[in-house]
């Protein structure tokens, strides 16, 4: 151990250096979900908190596919940066912005109009959808400034500029905690909002974390030099269908795994209400856990991306490898807390007993599939630096869609295994997807070191 600590160590620092403050914005935006679920768990009720489960199941699927898009420009951002090619940052920059616009645009629309006609076809209480659709509405108009805000964060990121973000994301976070509270109560003469009013909150968040990060880089004197060519006219379609090329997979993989949690979700809502309020309070701690190992898998992806692009891959390999490790000490830690605070955690979002219960079953199987689910979403940040993204995509259409979800669907329903049954297969899902992934690694990282240094004769 004591070798391979010595062996890592300078990778473990510049990761960390990387990772840390995007675990935090991460985690702030990850804040505004579990805010949303807490507040109107204690003071909306039970349907009410089903409802902020079944319209985030299907904002999701649509939201990570504009996410997915977005993280196209920071592996070509850190490879153009590793190459010193500045002025291609800002021209990569201006395109980004544009696809980012237009995707959130189009998936407003999506959601708008043909979101709410799906809600009331996957077979949840009436009662649930009546209060989700409003809601729904609220959460699709906030994808365009989000866009906008995730289109110059990673930008930033892909420079090795992390911290503004992260700083951005919690005072928006606590901006959101303090309008629900307000607006879903009813305080300074407002009157009570219900599940409405957290939707209002997170609009108004991410309006304004918008405006403050696109300011941020903009005038900054640090990003002068990469905004030399951030211009109209270098708008184009090489540089645009580059950006898409890495996007449009990269989104296929988030929402292949987002969308398979939300077929949970609906296949679990389909049960009972209390099954599928259970499945919001432990997803949602699994998914905060989640967002801090995607802030692990940005780090690898910028220095897989630097790396690459000098040609380094022996340090690729290595910094791959040591955000490995990281992720796994990290997720053991959080298994642990899943497992041992099982039935304390629950009352942080609701008092209904039966849901607290159901839920405590839940976070042990949220404790399993921790470490896959780290790993796996470090494999896809380390293959996406080094802008390898067909075969990954396949993996997780495999992996959670002709392996995760059907097994879940049959012991969930037809052994009538209920939520228990869904979640194992959640985790098999998981759990190839994050071996196939290493694999993958392990082969292309092998054979570009092989290339890199050649025996001699």
């Amino acid at each position: 151990m004591k070798q391979l600590y010595t062996k890592y160590k300078p990778h473990y620092r510049e990761n960390l250096k990387l990772a840390i403050p995007v675990v935090i914005s991460q985690v702030g935006h990850m804040m505004v979900q579990i805010s949303d679920s807490a507040i109107v768990g204690h003071w909306a009720g039970t349907i009410a908190l089903a409802a902020v489960s079944c319209a985030g199941a299907v904002f999701m699927i649509i939201l990570v596919t504009g996410l997915g898009i977005s993280y196209a420009i920071t592996p070509l951002i850190a490879q153009e940066n590793g190459r010193a090619n500045f002025g291609e940052c800002g021209r990569l920059l201006i395109n980004s912005l544009l696809i980012n616009l237009i995707t959130g645009v189009l998936l407003f629309l999506i959601v708008y109009f043909c979101a709410h006609g799906l809600l009331a076809h996957l077979h949840q209480s009436p009662l649930v959808v009546v209060q989700a659709k409003p809601f729904l509405t609220l959460l699709a108009v906030s994808i365009v400034p989000l866009m906008i805000f995730n289109t110059f964060k990673q930008f930033a990121e892909g420079l090795g500029f992390t911290k503004q973000a992260m700083k951005i994301s919690i005072w928006g976070n606590l901006l959101n905690i303090c309008l629900g509270i307000i607006f879903v109560k009813g305080l300074l003469g407002i009157a009570p909002m219900g599940i409405l009013g957290v939707g209002y909150s997170t609009l108004i968040d991410r309006c304004l974390m918008a405006t403050v990060m696109s300011v941020y880089i903009l005038r900054s004197p640090r990003f002068k030099v990469y905004l030399k060519d951030f211009a109209i006219r270098n708008i184009d379609r090489a540089r645009s269908w580059k950006l898409l090329r890495i996007g449009a997979p990269v989104a296929m993989q988030y929402t292949f795994e987002v969308g398979a949690f939300a077929g949970a979700n609906f296949l679990i809502g389909s049960i009972s209400p209390i099954q599928q309020a259970a499945h919001q309070v432990a997803l949602t701690l699994a998914s905060f856990t989640y967002m801090m190992a995607t802030g692990v898998s940005a780090a690898a992806a910028i220095k897989s991306g630097n790396n690459f692009g000098q040609k380094n891959f022996m340090g690729l390999r290595q910094s791959a490898i040591s955000s490995y490790h990281i992720v796994l000490v990290l997720m053991s830690v959080t298994a642990l807390i899943f497992t041992f605070c099982n039935h304390l955690l629950p009352w942080l979002f609701t008092s209904d007993k039966a849901v607290i219960d159901f839920a405590a079953q839940l976070l042990i199987l949220a404790a399993i599939f921790q470490l896959f689910d780290g790993t796996q979403v470090v494999g896809l940040g380390v293959l996406r630096g080094m802008g390898d993204v067909k075969y990954p995509t396949i993996i997780t259409f495999l992996a959670y869609w002709v392996l995760g979800l059907p097994v879940g669907y049959y012991l969930g329903l037809h052994l009538h295994m209920g939520a228990i049954g869904i979640w194992y297969g959640l985790v098999l899902g998981l759990g190839v997807a994050s071996l196939l992934l290493f694999l993958r690694f392990q082969l292309i990282s092998k054979r570009n070191s092989l290339i890199a240094s050649p025996k001699t004769p």
